[in-house]
């Protein structure tokens, strides 16, 4: 009786408890420790009744401390347990139902479509079937309609249907928000990821290790990996050895690892900024490509340099202060302006120390007060405009200075020494006003039209020339109205239209032109038009009325005595030869009586006969030179060169006018330089020269005189001088003395035709030559004769 109801009793307990909690293991080792006890002693000895007895009460003791404290463990969890024992059933609730009141809405529990969706209402339904009748277990998570999250559990436990149900909502928004967060922070995570690989900058990461545990696609490609996670599997480092240990041991004491290196990128060696972070696991690191940065720092480096360079080159004195008043930059000409030593520069003194330096040294403009023209002079630092003013240096030095404030702060002073342009403007002033004055006082008339035809200016002589009103010219009329207002005077279209095209026509080329305009009053006005640099054109007229009379009047009578020379050279040239005729007859003769071929003659008779022959020969000669001098003057006499020696030609000269010399009883004396030699000349020229030369020397030279003929070289020249010790000639007749029929007997018998001089001038120039005449009253007489480029031949090379 007493075993009947200890099962009773535990079946009970079994009945009433929630032993979800309580492994199956257990509980199956305990109920079947309970029924082989129970079979055993219903089937063994009485004798072992009592030893059952004992082992069922200790095994009750055990199982009752488990049912409490499952039950306090339950308790404390605190949630509601549905049984199921048999079917059709009512389930029994353990629990405290207010738990899910709020979740429920205050609905029954059980009640799952009063506080459920229907499809959630539903698969709950669902799962309790499965497991009353199968034995299925479930576990789910139920959102009500009050938004709450109810945790459902089913499980077979000792042939009965059990389920746990729990609100869980705090516990599930936690998860809910973690879960959130997880996807927020692995989407953010992707997404720098991505934003990374587009990134041009090689971007890595350690673990803590040091090893890399990501890279993005650029880093891959700088490694020439196939991607990124080929270059994580391999482990293909960027930075060399020497790099990855600096890093690493700044990354150590948890400071930032800076540097600047060059790396070799696809073959080709780039400068790279390397930065390297710590982190809580690791580190992350970038490389930014500067090698065009460092290019371009590089070449402002150069431009600067080139600017400063440039800039000291500049007259222009320089100086740039900051923001701070700070002298950062000056020039050479401002140091050498205000002669400011190399340390003091160096020293980056401020713009009023600077000025203070400067008054002490006396080397700024005197101010009668110096601290109120200081502080007007900072005060630019807070100016936008650019200021320009003059400084009157002590010593007559002007400065222009120019202060340009910086658009980054601070101010740029310019100096530019103006006093040489200040003197400049001053004499130009002075000119001009000079200029003007002598415009108004001449009697040309002048006047100046810009490019586009308007009259600018003009003196008085323009106004008075064309009549034209003063104040009419003061509007700048153009030049059409101008030949308008003088058309009264000059009314030649043609010739307005030619000056009109000069100042207002558009030409490629502008040439000065000159007009002569005979005026209906009967004036004659000469214009000149001349372009100016600028494009103006000037305008000059000139009243040449008297000019031209007199003009017109000499011309005539050039004309005249040009017919008259004419008609004199044709007589002469006309008579030369109607007396070369006859005279050559005469010398004919006289030769064939001479020589005795007509009859023996006496003494007398020969002298007779030589004294015709000779006078005969010294006409023909005179008329010889005449039509010399004729073919001369129409171009018809060539030289005839030839190697010749001089001497003979002299020889042939003094023979012709030996009896001439013999008569006056003169001495003649020949000097000739050895180093003439053979010369190239027109040897019946050069005759003709030398005697012309000794006749004249002999019709001026007294009884018993010396003529003396020389011949030297100078400077590759020949030079051949006949000198007489006659009585000279007078200053005032030497400009004449080579002009045609000019003779002068000068108290001598000598009695020429005035054409010798004139023949040895001109064969001398026919030979490139020229001739020059020394002669004093009283001293005689010396004439020189220069022929050019007279060479030595190679005979006389030779000789010498």
């Amino acid at each position: 009786m007493m075993l009947g109801d200890e099962w009773t009793r535990l079946i009970g307990w079994v009945s009433e408890s929630d032993l979800s909690g309580v492994s199956s293991i257990a509980l199956g080792a305990g109920l079947g420790l309970l029924c082989g006890a129970l079979a055993y002693g219903q089937i063994s000895q009485r004798h072992r009744q009592k030893e059952a007895l004992t082992s069922l009460q200790k095994t009750n003791s055990e199982l009752q401390l488990e049912r409490d404290r499952l039950a306090a463990l339950l308790l404390t969890d605190a949630p509601l347990i549905v049984t199921w024992t048999t079917r059709g059933a009512d389930p029994a609730l353990t629990g405290d139902q207010r738990h899910l009141a709020e979740a429920t809405g205050g609905s029954p529990p059980l009640a799952f479509g009063q506080w459920l969706a229907p499809k959630r209402a539903q698969s709950l339904d669902a799962a309790i079937d499965a497991l009353r009748r199968n034995g299925t277990p479930f576990e789910l998570v139920l959102q009500t309609k009050t938004g709450r999250y109810i945790e459902a559990q089913g499980r077979p436990l000792g042939g009965r249907a059990v389920m746990r149900l729990k609100d869980v909502s705090s516990q599930r928004q936690d998860y809910l928000d973690l879960a959130r967060d997880h996807e927020n922070l692995k989407a953010e995570t992707l997404g720098l990821r991505a934003m990374l690989d587009t990134l041009a900058q090689p971007i890595w990461l350690r673990d803590r290790s040091g090893r890399l545990s990501w890279v993005n696609e650029p880093y891959a490609f700088a490694v020439d990996a196939e991607n990124s996670a080929d270059a994580i599997a391999r482990q293909i480092e960027l930075l060399d050895a020497g790099l990855r240990k600096n890093a690493s041991e700044s990354i150590t004491r948890g400071d930032v690892y800076q540097t600047r290196s060059p790396l070799v990128i696809a073959g080709e060696r780039r400068i790279f900024d390397l930065v390297e972070t710590p982190l809580a696991a690791g580190s992350i690191g970038y490389a930014s490509d500067i090698s065009d940065l460092e290019s371009i720092r590089s070449d402002l480096e150069r431009q600067m340099a080139n600017h400063v360079r440039t800039l000291d080159q500049l007259p222009t004195s320089v100086a740039i202060f900051d923001e701070k008043q700070k002298l950062v930059f000056c020039n050479l000409a401002y140091r050498t302006l205000w002669q400011l030593d190399e340390a003091f520069i160096k020293s980056m003194p401020t713009d009023g120390e600077i000025l203070d330096r400067l008054r002490d040294a006396r080397r700024l403009p005197e101010q009668v007060d110096y601290k109120g023209w200081k502080a007007a002079l900072l005060e630019n630092y807070r100016q936008l405009e650019t200021r320009e003013s003059v400084w009157y240096l002590p010593g007559g030095r002007m400065l222009r200075a120019v202060i340009n404030p910086n658009p980054q702060g601070g101010v740029t002073y310019l100096f530019d020494d103006v006093t040489a342009q200040f003197h400049l403007q001053s004499s130009f002033n002075a000119l001009t006003r000079v200029q003007s004055e002598t415009l108004d006082s001449l009697k040309e008339g002048v006047a100046v039209f810009g490019t586009d035809g308007r009259h600018k200016f003009n003196n008085p002589a323009f106004e008075k020339i064309w009549s034209l009103d003063a104040k009419r010219l003061e509007t700048h009329p153009h030049i059409d109205q101008v030949i308008l207002d003088a058309h009264h005077l000059y009314a030649d279209v043609d010739v307005w239209s030619s000056i009109k095209g000069m100042i207002a026509g558009v030409t490629d080329s502008r040439e000065a032109q000159f007009y002569r305009m005979e005026r209906h009053d009967g004036s004659i006005v000469d214009c000149t038009l001349a372009p100016l640099p600028d494009g103006s054109t000037l305008v000059t007229f000139i009243d040449v009325s008297a000019i031209v009379n007199v003009e017109r009047a000499l011309t005539e009578k050039n004309e005249a005595l040009e017919r008259a020379a004419k008609l004199r050279e044709n007589f002469v040239h006309h008579v030369s030869y109607q007396l070369r005729s006859p005279l050559t007859n005469v010398i004919g003769f006289t030769e064939l009586l001479a020589s005795g071929t007509a009859g023996p003659l006496t003494n007398k008779q020969s002298d007779y006969a030589g004294h015709i022959l000779q006078s005969s020969h010294a006409l023909m000669a005179i008329i010889d030179d005449i039509l010399d001098l004729a073919s001369f003057d129409r171009g018809e006499i060539d030289l005839s060169l030839s190697d010749v020696e001089l001497r003979p030609l002299i020889d042939a000269a003094v023979m012709g006018l030996k009896d001439q010399m013999q008569e006056l009883g003169l001495d003649l004396n020949i000097t000739i330089d050895p180093a003439i030699g053979i010369v190239s000349l027109d040897e019946k020229r050069i005759r003709q020269i030398l005697f012309n030369l000794l006749s004249n020397a002999i019709g001026f030279s007294d009884k018993g005189q010396m003529i003396s003929v020389a011949a030297r070289l100078s400077q590759n020249d020949l030079v051949v001088e006949v000198r007489d010790e006659g009585r000279g000639i007078p200053s005032d007749l030497l400009p004449h003395v080579f002009d045609r029929f000019e003779t002068r007997s000068g108290g001598t018998k000598h009695r020429g035709a005035g054409l010798g001089l004139s023949l040895v001038k001109a064969l001398v120039e026919l030979h490139s030559g020229h001739v020059t005449i020394d002669s004093e009253a009283g001293r005689g007489t010396l004439v020189t004769c220069h022929f050019p480029q007279i060479r030595p031949s190679d005979d006389a090379t030779k000789a010498a």
